[in-house]
């Protein structure tokens, strides 16, 4: 077929592609080397002298045309007559069998043809197997099952690619021409590449299984038309473009060939691309034979009606054609385009109109999200999954990228499932420089891979805080884990837990380690742990809360109380290596001078044992020296102050008075002698600074043989088990919960005071709140059993039936069935005389209205605050130091002389019982105060009810999980600290048994007991009392450490103490680390780090103790009359004589050198702390209470102390 109405001349040089077109009905110039003349109607090919082509310009296009069909036709009459005689062939063979089947019933016939009969089948046997192992070879050798099938697929597509585009150059050519197969460089490549499909070809005829369908298959059909036309050009130096243009249709394999590549994975990418691939190899092909047939006219008509297009103008064509636009400046001229074109509209149509919108849709549809993470060198990322909402991301941001955070550099990538709505994807946009989110489930090992976490940094697990079922979020965060875990095994994981029984799930997972850095934080452990702690210092749930949450700092001129609430809210915890400078001295002496020239509060350290086990001391004492080395933890408004303690040095900065100028200073630094130069953070993550979980008891106590030996061998000769079998909490045999149970008129009778009462609301259906952890920092050990504060839950019997299994080894509880919103449940348990008041949340999560899932816990607060009660009833709270004026605060009875908790002498009303209220939806904290003026848009710690400590919710526990990223001793010290001294010991008991295993006393276990508490010091009376009036905090912190190794940290302030006025209210708030010069206040209550007073239990020995958890076997002996005051006396005297003679021989038998733990002025307890003399008007009400009932708890006197 020629091009164009006339061909295209070659130049003399032959060059292949310089033609020209002229008109198909003149005569031609002849060629300067020919003489032969074309007449009108005969049509000539370009030729040169140089190509040994015909000069007579015959075309042989049918030549090209030939090869194929009879290839095709040929080889198709081959395989179907053999087919036809392998059916005759079967025909008679089966006639045969039938004939010989007959022939065996007779025996001679069998015998004579038996040898042939097998000779004849061995032979067909092993042909057979030849064949087939054949075919096999071949069958791997083009499957993409193996590594040479798959390569050799890939090639055999990117070459039908490479002779495509050998097309697309040649179809600038005219459609037929001499060319020397030895000059013309695309013909050489062609070439080749259709040799290798020849050879591919053969490879694939052996390996099919029906030779028919293969020879019609769409592959097969593109091999027929296209690689025999190359051998004719090459026999008759002369090219024809013909159906090259079939190797377009190889497109259609692409998607296929991406699959074995394990580039696409996904249905929606593979039919994508599928469409795609369908609807451009059609296109292509259909143009390549609108190019053919217009450039070459039709036969009938001597291609007298061709008209010159080049390809691409076809595709245009094609395009134009199919979206049924048709513009009419290219159209088919030649019946055999037209014709064409009425059939392909008809298919051309309906393929535009299917496949272009269901493409569009398909990558419409594609997940905005799903891209992968392109890691940037030099920048960790973290990976944020789980519950991820507007607002847990929020929260999480607001704490991970705080401006006090030294250089967060660090990327945050959060994986969900769910595409984010509108306001999350504003909170994403804002953050973009740091923050990254893609859509997929870290369920599904690809979605890992896309967030790449192989190489994060860490995992964090965010839970839903708010769900119905804990348990059910609980184990879906598990699998998360276990997914992550699975996928690589070695990446740090910091996963939220709502339920305290589901960490043990945890450590079934082999990789899991705690060593390595994975930690599980337990909401309901923390909170309850908080809770708790409130109930021994109250105000102090929101000072802890507070530290481990990045605040700014507030500035506020006015002398409020916000003013001075608000700078100690400023204040984080930070960790920093201390300076070589410190090391040798004591941690009173280290904690001194931190505070006076540095301005910094440490409050703990990192200590290394001989054994090199690493374990976190919290106000050690005088007989903890600092190390190399020793990584301190200090209370402090930002990062860059914390460096102070790092780079401070003697010589250069021991007469600095501005903390400001102490920095890297130009001597030998510490760095130079360090042996690591990682910073704390790195040190943490390689798994060299931690040990457990929890911080390790065995060196924050003293050494068990310097306990005074009358307490150790009291309790170690008492075959009695008092504690469990860590020694870490008071322990009681198992009760049944009917022996707990209090009647209303039983509680009343009992005349409870000094007591914890627990208001829970909870039915059969609800979730467990976990009270164990509640209860366990109030049964600590470092409590001597006569400061323990009987427990009082209030609440459904059958719910408490439900957590009784929990408590039941725990002394002093009791139980008393009703509703907290009774109010004569609440007087029936003296709520007036309760040293604290806990009201915990339903756990009702799955009310629509996130206002009304605190309804109940609103109702009882403010159906207690409403409650009026007769003032002589505040008798029962007298003791030996007498009331104090109004606005003044005392311990309860059986408090030691420094105590946890001071309350109100006398309470007329309910707004002064001390309450702590637990919620669940933040802004509901509006409704607990009546008369304060909060805004309902405030934030949680700037609220009223926080900043007193009398509110509490879950979601101030957010900010941990950034905290424990950055320093995984950070939830150890906080885990130490409200837990009351939880171990993996006892964590992996209470996995196995759900219960505490009592233990006899042991020095080992006894030696549990000394570690340190959270206490409250009074400043208006005591050997303190001098600097509550206009004194100065530091020098109360200094005289604490150096007396008494009291670290303080903290004023719980009345609310209106600055006024001054009569009326002021009785409301106190939170000030954390207040400043040197910082003014006291009489009515001021310091929170203060205590050590463990092994003499403060003996003076009590002797005493009953009337509770009726501890004491009654039965409802029947649910009190204890009072010991007559001269019995109590003379016991006393004689246990003083004792002690002193005990001592008197002990300190004789231990030296100096271990006398740390005596009444030496040095390390003495403040024995008359708080002790005032008892009034004659007190003595005197006292007396006349305890004519008229014999039912009241003992009442020790000043005698008992002093």
């Amino acid at each position: 077929l020629m091009a164009g109405v006339g061909g295209a001349g070659r130049n003399g040089n032959g060059s292949h592609g310089s033609s020209c077109r002229m008109s198909n009905n003149i005569n031609f110039n002849k060629n300067p080397d020919s003489s032969v003349s074309i007449s009108k109607m005969d049509l000539i090919i370009p030729f040169s002298p140089d190509v040994p082509c015909d000069n007579n310009g015959q075309r042989m296009w049918w030549a090209f045309l030939a090869s194929s069909m009879v290839t095709f036709f040929g080889g198709l009459f081959i395989i179907l007559l053999w087919r036809t005689l392998k059916y005759l062939w079967t025909v008679c063979c089966h006639c045969k069998i039938k004939n010989k089947a007959q022939k065996v019933n007779n025996p001679m016939n069998s015998q004579a043809d038996g040898p042939t009969k097998n000779d004849k089948e061995e032979a067909p046997a092993s042909e057979v197997g030849w064949m087939t192992s054949v075919k096999d070879w071949a069958g791997v050798m083009i499957s993409a099952q193996t590594l040479t099938g798959r390569v050799l697929v890939v090639l055999v597509f990117a070459l039908s690619i490479g002779a495509l585009g050998i097309y697309f150059i040649d179809s600038s050519d005219p459609i037929e021409s001499c060319q020397n197969f030895y000059k013309d460089f695309t013909l050489q490549i062609d070439m080749a590449f259709n040799v290798f499909f020849l050879l591919y070809f053969g490879l694939r005829f052996i390996a099919a299984n029906d030779k028919l369908w293969f020879w019609l298959e769409v592959n097969s059909v593109v091999d027929f038309f296209t690689v025999p036309p190359v051998f004719v050009s090459v026999y008759l130096n002369r090219s024809w473009l013909g159906l090259r243009f079939l190797r377009a249709l190889r497109l259609i394999q692409f998607s296929e060939i991406l699959q074995f590549l394990n580039i696409l994975k996904t249905s929606n990418s593979i039919k994508l691309v599928n469409l795609c691939s369908i609807f451009i190899s059609t296109w292509l092909t259909a143009a390549g034979f609108i190019h053919l047939v217009e450039n070459s006219g039709d036969p009938w008509e001597n291609f007298q009606n061709s008209q010159p297009l080049s390809y691409w103008e076809c595709v245009y064509l094609l395009m134009v054609t199919m979206s049924t636009v048709g513009y009419g400046d290219v159209y088919a001229r030649t019946t055999l385009g037209r014709l064409f074109m009425v059939f392909f509209i008809l298919g051309g149509l309906a393929m535009f109109a299917s496949y272009v919108p269901e493409i569009i849709e398909l990558i419409g549809n594609r997940k905005k999200y799903g891209g992968s993470y392109s890691a940037v060198n030099g920048r960790k990322h973290i990976v944020v999954c789980g519950h991820i909402t507007l607002e847990s991301v929020s929260n999480f941001l607001k704490d991970f990228l705080h401006k006090d955070r030294d250089d967060v550099n660090v990327e945050i990538v959060f994986l969900h499932n769910i595409s984010p709505n509108l306001e999350l994807e504003a909170l994403f946009k804002r953050h973009f420089t740091q923050v990254e989110f893609y859509q997929g489930s870290v369920l599904n090992p690809h979605d890992l891979a896309r967030v790449k976490i192989e190489s994060a940094d860490a995992c964090l697990i965010l839970a839903n805080k708010y769900c119905a079922d804990p348990d059910a979020e609980d184990a879906s965060n598990i699998m998360r884990v276990i997914s992550i875990k699975n996928y690589h095994p070695k990446i740090r994981i910091i996963t939220q837990m709502l339920q305290y029984h589901n960490k043990a799930h945890l450590l079934n997972i082999p990789s899991w380690n705690w060593k390595e850095g994975d930690d599980a934080i337990c909401l309901a452990e923390l909170k309850a742990g908080f809770i708790a702690q409130s109930c021994l210092a109250q105000g102090l749930s929101t000072m802890l809360a507070n530290l481990f949450s990045m605040r700014s700092y507030i500035k506020i001129e006015e002398d409020t109380w916000q003013k001075y609430y608000l700078e100690g809210v400023a204040n984080e915890m930070y960790t920093e290596y201390l300076s070589s400078a410190f090391v040798g001295l004591s941690f009173p002496t280290v904690c001194e001078l931190c505070y006076v020239k540095l301005k910094l509060l440490l409050i703990a350290i990192e200590y290394k044992s001989e054994q090199r086990e690493s374990s976190i001391l919290i106000n050690p004492g005088n007989h903890v020296k600092m190390q190399e080395g020793t990584l301190g933890f200090f209370i402090a408004s930002d990062a860059k102050e914390v460096k102070r303690a790092f780079f401070y040095c003697k010589a250069c900065h021991d007469d600095i008075t501005d903390p400001k100028r102490i920095k890297k200073c130009g001597c030998k630094r510490i760095e130079d002698e360090h042996p690591s130069t990682l910073s704390p953070k790195k040190k943490q993550r390689n798994g060299g600074m931690r040990n457990s979980p929890n911080c390790s008891p065995k060196m924050m106590r003293h050494d068990p043989l310097l306990i005074p030996g009358n307490e150790q061998i009291e309790n170690m000769d008492a075959n009695v088990k008092r504690y469990d079998s860590t020694g870490m909490f008071h322990w009681c045999p198992s009760k049944e919960i009917e022996k707990v149970i209090l009647t209303r008129s039983e509680a009343s009778m009992t005349v409870l005071s000094g007591h914890v009462v627990v208001c829970i609301f909870g039915d059969v259906t609800s979730a467990l709140v976990g009270l164990r952890n509640l209860v366990m920092p109030l049964r600590a050990s470092n409590f001597h059993y006569h400061e323990l504060k009987p427990i009082v839950f209030v609440g459904s019997l059958d719910y408490l039936r439900r957590e009784w299994e929990t408590l039941h080894n725990f002394p002093k509880v009791s139980i008393l069935p009703g509703t907290p919103l009774s109010r004569a449940d609440l007087r029936a348990v003296n709520i007036n005389l309760c040293d604290m008041c806990v009201i915990l949340s339903a756990n009702q999560n799955n009310i629509d209205d996130a206002s009304l899932q605190d309804k109940e816990c609103i109702l009882a607060t403010l159906n207690i605050k409403s409650m009026q009660f007769d003032d002589s009833i505040g008798v029962l709270q007298a003791n030996s130091q007498g009331f104090t004026p109004p606005g003044m605060d005392r311990s309860s009875p059986d408090n030691s002389p420094v105590h946890g908790l001071v309350r109100q002498a006398s309470i007329t009303t309910g707004s002064n019982i001390p309450i702590i209220t637990e919620l669940v939806n933040d802004s509901n904290v509006q409704f607990l105060d009546q008369d304060d003026d909060d805004d309902p848009d405030t934030e949680l710690y700037l609220t009223q009810p926080f900043a007193c400590g009398t509110a509490f919710a879950i979601s101030v526990l957010d900010s941990l999980m950034s905290a424990t990223y950055f320093n995984d001793n950070i939830l150890t010290l906080i885990r130490t600290l409200v837990t009351g001294g939880a171990t993996p010991e006892l964590e992996a008991l209470l996995a196995e048994e759900n219960a505490l295993r009592g233990g006899y006393s042991t020095p080992q276990t006894l030696a549990n007991r000394d570690r340190c508490r959270v206490a409250q010091l009074a400043l208006y009376d005591g050997p303190f009392a001098d600097l509550g009036d206009g004194g100065c905090y530091g020098d109360l912190f200094c005289k604490a450490l150096k007396t008494y190794n009291m670290l303080c940290f903290g004023i719980y302030r009345l609310r209106d103490a600055h006024l001054s006025t009569p009326g002021q209210c009785t409301k106190r708030y939170v000030i954390t680390n207040p400043p040197y010069e910082f003014e006291l206040v009489p009515t001021d209550l310091i929170f203060c780090l205590m050590q463990f007073d092994h003499n403060a239990g003996q003076s009590r020995a002797s005493l009953s103790h009337s509770s009726h958890s501890s004491h009654s076997s039965s409802k029947k002996s649910s009190s204890v009359h009072s010991i007559p005051a001269t019995n109590r006396q003379n016991r006393s005297s004689k246990a003083r004589e004792a002690r002193d003679k005990q001592n008197a021989t002990r300190m004789n038998r231990m030296g100096p050198e271990k006398r740390w733990f005596t009444d030496e002025a040095e390390n003495a307890y403040p024995k008359n702390i708080q002790i005032k003399p008892m009034s004659t008007h007190m003595a005197n009400q006292v007396n006349q209470y305890k004519s008229t009932s014999s039912l009241i708890p003992p009442i020790r006197e000043v005698e008992d102390e002093c």
